[in-house]
């Protein structure tokens, strides 16, 4: 930027006319990109030296774990992360929200009964959140295997009293692996229903993973209401890929169905279930702006997690990332225009209830409005972009204007794309302001997300640190120049 300050001083303005509104126009905008740029800088700086990010994150991880809404861990971070905030110095309130209550029990069990080679192979598995347990006897029963929700529609009947097998993998050509994951996600999400349409008394689901190995990954389903609600357990790469072996080769074809075999039981075992919903908070801190405080700018993340690990890339890192939002601002000590606002949301994993909740009162508040919103729920990895959306019209305008400062941070290695923002401030996409998300190098996440290896030991600081960095810079040119 300072070059292109001196491009223009030295190059440009000597071919206008001096005194003209171009001379000062493009003058002006010269001194403020060298200003900015060198503010930036003093953003990253902070960042990489007097970050609590790292510290943050160790301690919610290594002193109180999974947090999954309405658990005893999930109250606990509630309490932590508002206490932190309290203590940097920021004005913080907790915001009531009821939330489910799913607990997953004893372990589960999923076991190959007939197999001429493999006769009681036990298999890498977790329950799916929101499932319904099998009971105490467990369930044992025929497996199918299918690749989709049409399959088994085309299937209809012929799944009726059986465990149905969905084993569609990730693509693996996608470079960005979230397409990857959107691609195959729609099978742990409603395959149980589909398949309980036609009577299937259970399913089994491959985790998502671009890799094959041995991490069952959990996750949530949603239940069709019109059908009976059944188990759900998924299991490990390597291990659908070994029964999808034993099925095709020690199965017999399904008469009237071509290509699909059947003869292959399956026992599964689980112990989870809903329990009445518990009210639980969103955490919220700001520093309130000095000449505009009523537009607010929402930075955040999701503060519960799964059970199963320490909840570290998904997503205390998007939490902690966002609590140093403010912490930067104060180490550096500017003092915005506009009300930061950072948010942390109860509740992303299995319901929503936090990102409704918040949603619902900012809507309801005609005192405040909000000009933007960013959310990190995409691991604590190197940062390598920020995502925009928005509803209405006007998006292509606001786009518009932040592209023109991605100059300032592709020093960073960041570029700005068209795309999603969050899961938790998407229901506030109805009131029309520019959304964002930061999207991090994304090849490993799908290695440790919803798995029991999501923990500290696999989040790098330095990598975490410059996320934090990402979104103050990009949140202090939106409070700059406004939105």
């Amino acid at each position: 930027m300072r070059i292109l300050a001196i491009i223009v001083t030295f190059i440009i303005l000597p071919t206008l006319p001096p005194f003209s509104a171009g001379y000062f126009g493009m003058r002006l905008a010269a001194q403020n990109s060298d200003e900015d740029a060198l503010f930036i800088r003093k953003i990253y700086d902070a960042a990489l030296t007097q970050s609590l990010s790292y510290p943050w994150l160790s301690d919610m991880c290594k002193k109180i774990g999974g947090r999954l809404s309405g658990s005893p861990q999930a109250t606990r971070a509630v309490q932590y992360t508002r206490l932190m905030m309290d203590t940097t110095g920021f004005l913080t309130r907790l915001q009531p929200c009821m939330v489910p209550r799913w607990v997953r029990g004893e372990k589960e069990i999923v076991k190959i009964m007939t197999s001429k080679k493999s006769g009681g192979l036990n298999l890498r598995c977790l329950a799916i959140g929101n499932s319904v347990g099998t009971g105490p006897k467990g369930i044992t029963a025929e497996v199918i295997e299918v690749k989709s929700l049409d399959e088994v529609d085309n299937l209809g009947e012929k799944v009726k009293g059986k465990i149905v097998f969905y084993n569609r993998p990730m693509d693996r050509k996608q470079i960005q692996t979230f397409m990857a994951y959107g691609g195959a996600g729609d099978q742990r999400r409603s395959g149980a229903s589909r398949a309980a349409k036609y009577g299937a008394l259970g399913v089994l689901v491959r985790s998502l993973s671009t890799e094959l190995d041995d991490r069952p990954h959990t996750g949530a389903l949603v239940y069709d209401e019109k059908y009976p609600k059944i188990p759900a357990i998924c299991i490990s790469t390597n291990d659908a890929e070994k029964l999808s072996k034993v099925i095709y080769t020690e199965g017999s074809n399904i008469p009237g169905v071509i290509g699909v075999k059947g003869g292959v039981k399956v026992y599964i075992k689980s112990n989870c279930q809903m329990l009445p919903e518990v009210e639980s908070h969103n955490v919220i801190a700001e520093i309130r702006g000095s000449e505009f405080p009523d537009e607010v700018i929402v930075v955040g993340g999701h503060l519960d997690s799964w059970d199963v690990a320490q909840g570290a890339h998904d997503d205390g890192a998007g939490c902690v990332q966002s609590m140093d939002v403010l912490n930067l601002m104060k180490r550096i000590g500017y003092k915005p225009k506009r009300t930061i606002r950072c948010v942390l949301f109860m509740n992303e994993e299995n319901g929503l209830k936090g990102g409704l909740k918040y949603a619902e009162e900012a809507k309801a508040n005609a005192t405040e409005k909000h000009i933007f919103a960013i959310e990190s729920d995409a691991g604590g990895f190197s940062p390598r972009g920020i995502s925009f959306d928005a509803e209405g019209d006007s998006f292509a305008n606001k786009f518009k204007k932040v592209s023109d400062w991605q100059g300032l941070l592709q020093p960073y290695g960041l570029d700005f794309s068209k795309g999603g923002s969050g899961a938790d401030i998407g229901p506030m996409k109805p009131m029309k302001f520019l959304m964002a998300g930061l999207r991090p190098d994304s090849q490993r996440y799908f290695d440790f997300h919803h798995t029991e290896f999501d923990r500290i030991e696999y989040v790098n600081r330095r990598e975490l640190e410059l996320g934090s960095a990402a979104m103050t810079a990009l949140i202090f040119l939106i409070d700059k120049y406004g939105m």
